[in-house]
């Protein structure tokens, strides 16, 4: 951490260290920069490998220029891609399997189920 952020990180951590909403937002910030970061050095890498795989090799005793069509350039990116894609679905997305209240609503259903049961029997 740098130096003004830790000076500014310790003249409000009295205010914000048991704010909730405060520590949601600093995580969510949190991720959403991770996000960045991972496409930053997605594009700068596979950038590098694209433009280094393009130049002329000598095959045998003929030049041989490797081109857009050869799948082993591309194959980094494709799969990093797709998990660059997971990355962003997990920061941004909606959640598919479990929205943001389902573990209330089913620990509300399984203590309507159980006094249900404990009725039943009286």
């Amino acid at each position: 951490m740098g130096r003004f952020k830790q000076r500014m990180y310790e003249d409000y951590r009295h205010e914000f260290s048991t704010d909730e909403s405060y520590n949601a937002a600093y995580k969510k910030v949190k991720r959403i920069k991770g996000f960045y970061s991972h496409l930053k050095v997605y594009i700068i890498v596979n950038a590098f490998i694209i433009i280094s795989s393009l130049n002329k090799g000598y095959i045998g005793n003929h030049f041989e220029v490797r081109g857009f069509n050869n799948w082993e350039i591309y194959s980094t990116a494709f799969y990093w891609g797709i998990a660059l894609l997971i990355h962003a679905f997990t920061v941004f997305g909606p959640d598919v399997f479990f929205s943001k209240d389902w573990e209330q609503k089913k620990i509300q259903k399984y203590m309507e189920k159980e006094a249900q049961n404990k009725n039943k029997w009286e």
